[in-house]
């Protein structure tokens, strides 16, 4: 697979999380997935409000620029063919302003980020979240103990989900969850994804360990690999 996320971690920020994963999993019957999105929602509307807002400033431009050329040329103000040039001009700027807007939204993902609101972001984490969730088979391991953990660059969220043992589990339960993520969230803020990832799996191991210890018969169900997703 050849995709820009692929670019964004080296072969030894892969080799850091795994082997976190790996170590972590030597002590519990947990299985941590790691999952790293480039984004979870295609967002075709922010790239369309985007060109919207560039077609707008062009059509702005071309207006304000055109009359001044007629003035110069001493018309006085706009004739016929003056006029039909001018309306040409002027959906010309429009058409290009958004195909320009769309493009560069389309490859800038801040700029993208600006033109959908905070809830919809929200609403495709937490989406795409549950489809990886089943796509990476986290529900079917055998002891019911998949640990997801999900990170989307473009939104900066994390969200953490985990199977029926887990959630079950008094010590472990939504408390676990919500403190995985808000650990990564808040080493996030400060470092790379991959280190944020290994650190916050090493600080969650002793606590899986000692709520779900390894058991004699335990098989790896799933690879300790980090699992990067491009955008949708």
């Amino acid at each position: 697979m050849n995709n820009r996320i692929d670019d964004q971690f080296s072969s030894t920020q892969r080799q850091a999380v795994e082997e976190a994963v790996r170590r972590a999993e030597e002590t519990t019957a947990c299985e941590i997935i790691p999952v790293v999105a480039e984004a979870s929602g295609r967002y075709d509307r922010g790239e369309d409000m985007i060109g919207l807002w560039c077609g707008v400033l062009a059509a702005i431009a071309i207006w304000t620029w055109f009359p001044a050329r007629s003035v110069e040329a001493g018309s006085g103000a706009w004739g016929a063919g003056t006029g039909a040039l001018g309306l040409v001009l002027l959906v010309a700027g429009i058409v290009g302003g958004f195909l320009v807007g769309a493009v560069i939204a389309s490859r800038t993902a801040w700029l993208r980020r600006l033109a959908v609101p905070r809830k919809q972001q929200h609403e495709e984490v937490a989406r795409r979240a549950r489809e990886v969730f089943f796509d990476q088979r986290v529900h079917h391991t055998a002891g019911r103990n998949g640990l997801l953990i999900y990170v989307s660059l473009l939104e900066h969220e994390v969200t953490v989900l985990a199977d029926q043992e887990i959630l079950a589990h008094p010590a472990l339960g939504t408390l676990l969850l919500e403190r995985t993520r808000d650990l990564l969230v808040g080493r996030l803020k400060t470092g790379d994804v991959a280190e944020a990832l290994a650190s916050t799996i090493r600080e969650i191991a002793p606590t899986l360990a000692a709520a779900l210890p390894i058991r004699p018969d335990d098989t790896n169900e799933h690879p300790d690999a980090l699992v990067l997703l491009p955008s949708p």
